[in-house]
């Protein structure tokens, strides 16, 4: 495969990008970069695809909130084309197919350009299948009176939006990750689910009884009416003590780390220390795990559309039978408590759906924790070597690149399998007891996690701004 990157390298090279900032970004020029792209994500989330029929099918439904986009907006793939494109080039290196060493300029810009190449490839095999699936549907009149009832050439201009919606979340994401604070993925997924959490507490509208389906509006539309409180708000009860724990433990976590000890080579006394969080490949893995079997339910709800059953048939976006109805995620109480409603299933079905359905966070959690890791310069290696350019070593041991990687070994590959494990489980029985809004137990995970995280690199970013000099030792300038 060496050869064949060797010649795609002028493609490489060549692939779009958002220039870099040649000196230190000021702190509240991040600020404004972050507002602004933020506010632009808003505005396009509003903006509908051209033609679209409103009776289109949503094939992300049940990911909506996880892949920050907007069903039927010009942005409807949200970050799926960029959390794809990130599994398969983690898979590819991480069986060592790509040969590419990340530690030259060379290498940097070739991965980075085939990381770019990918992203396209998925924005357009992503898109395809919504408009040939027969998911997004043009609308006939529209057709007939722009386009003399060609409705294969409205098509193409749907398939053509959505694309370019892919394209423009790819290029913000470049400009917050260069220009702003945090990444522009972790934004839109902290807008998105945000957003989804406030209609979760605050809607007054009702949907599949009479009573307001947000939390508190329901709450007092419950007990002001001396309903049965169990049957119209139980579920509800749960759901907010899920996401009050949920976002105690996320927090707790975030603060619980093993600190190893440094000092400076040249600076007498000059000390600090390096923490390897519990959670120290982040939340982020969740989405590649979550993403990966959104794509396995995308295909199998595109072959039930042409007519193909043998994975599974569908009701909606909704599994009914087979392979598919296996594999999908569990989404909340109503998808596994057989005691409390009639499921369409035996125990022992639903049972191995659940079985699967926890085999496949907690084990897919801590692999792609490792690949995370590793593609992301955060394994022992790369942070040794950060280490020792920074004039940092371990007292009481040799000041030799191999003996600190050795030494970080013993930390960072147990601590990143057991992080990937517990956010695995932590998902799970989120989505087992559900949270409040449409925002499922891995979103709200997500923004737990990167809200806390943005909120370090703030305080971070203030210090560095406080203290200039710190800047080159932490490799900021």
């Amino acid at each position: 495969m060496g050869a064949m990157l060797d010649q795609l390298e002028p493609l490489l090279a060549a692939m779009p990008a958002v220039r870099s900032p040649e000196g230190h970004v000021h702190f509240k020029n991040k600020l404004l970069w972050t507002l602004a792209i933020l506010i632009i994500y808003f505005m396009l989330t509003n903006i509908p695809v051209f033609g679209l029929n409103t009776n289109a099918q949503d094939i992300f439904q049940y990911y909506r909130a996880l892949l920050a986009g907007a069903n039927g907006s010009i942005v409807h793939l949200g970050i799926g084309p960029i959390v794809t494109a990130s599994i398969v080039l983690q898979l590819l290196k991480g069986a060592d197919l790509l040969n590419i060493d990340t530690s030259d300029a060379r290498g940097q810009v070739m991965y980075m350009g085939l990381q770019k190449l990918f992203i396209f490839v998925m924005i357009v095999l992503e898109a395809a299948p919504n408009v040939v699936g027969g998911f997004l549907q043009p609308d006939l009149g529209i057709a007939d009176a722009f386009f003399g009832g060609n409705v294969a050439a409205l098509s193409f201009i749907i398939f053509l939006q959505i694309c370019i919606g892919g394209l423009l979340i790819f290029l913000m994401d470049e400009v917050v990750t260069k220009w702003g604070m945090g990444s522009g993925v972790g934004l839109f997924i902290v807008a998105g689910i945000s957003q989804g959490l406030v209609n979760g507490f605050l809607n007054w509208l009702p949907v599949n009884d009479p009573y307001p389906v947000g939390f508190f509006p329901r709450l007092i539309a419950v007990i002001g009416d001396g309903a049965n409180f169990l049957e119209y708000f139980g579920t509800d009860l749960l759901a907010f003590v899920t996401t009050i724990v949920i976002f105690l433990v996320i927090v707790y976590v975030e603060s619980t780390r093993v600190e190893i000890p440094l000092a400076h080579t040249a600076v007498r006394g000059a000390r600090a220390r390096f923490p390897v969080k519990l959670i120290y490949a982040s939340v982020l893995p969740m989405i590649l795990v979550r993403v990966l079997q959104a794509n396995v339910q995308m295909l199998g709800l595109f072959l039930n559309n042409v007519g193909i059953t043998v994975l599974g048939r569908f009701q909606g976006q909704t599994p009914v039978d087979g392979l598919m109805y296996f594999l999908a995620p569990i989404y909340g109480p109503q998808d596994w408590m057989w005691w409390t409603t009639d499921l369409g299933h035996a125990p022992w079905e639903v049972i191995l759906r659940l079985g699967i359905d926890i085999s496949v966070m907690v084990v897919g959690g801590a692999i792609f924790a490792l690949f995370w890791v590793k593609t992301a310069g955060l394994d022992s290696s790369h942070v040794a070597r950060q280490i020792q350019m920074s004039g940092m070593h371990i007292p009481g041991f040799r000041r030799n690149l191999s003996v600190l990687e050795k030494y970080l070994d013993r930390y960072i590959p147990r601590i990143t399998v057991i992080g990937g494990i517990f956010i695995g489980v932590l998902s799970v029985f989120a989505n087992l007891f559900g949270v409040i809004g449409a925002v499922g137990g891995t979103g709200l995970l997500l923004t737990v996690s990167i809200v806390y995280r943005l909120y370090e690199e703030i305080a971070s970013e203030q210090i560095m701004e406080m203290y200039p000099f710190m800047r080159g030792f932490f490799g900021k300038e």
